[in-house]
């Protein structure tokens, strides 16, 4: 029972934490790739930050993504620790 609600819920949370935390990481990689060769690009960094235009997540942002990325190591460890016995021969 528990194992089908974290399968569930990691299945659900997957999608939406993959597109932040992806855009995260490569805006935060851009950034600092450009800032080297003498490429200030600020709006990377608006993006890095969760400000995307006229919509400004920033004071949410970090909140989120940490929730997520919890969300989705701890549902993982679930399936992860489930799966484990499931394989056990028995003997």
């Amino acid at each position: 029972m528990v194992i089908g609600r974290a399968r569930r819920l990691h299945r659900l949370v997957v999608p939406l934490a993959a597109a932040p935390l992806l855009l995260t990481a490569i805006t935060g990689s851009l950034y600092s790739l450009l800032l080297e060769r003498g490429v200030d690009a600020f709006w990377l960094l608006q993006l890095h930050t969760g400000r995307f235009g006229p919509l400004n997540l920033q004071p949410y942002y970090s909140a989120v993504l940490a929730a997520l990325t919890l969300i989705l190591v701890v549902s993982g460890l679930v399936l992860l620790g489930r799966r484990g016995e499931h394989q056990q021969t028995p003997g």
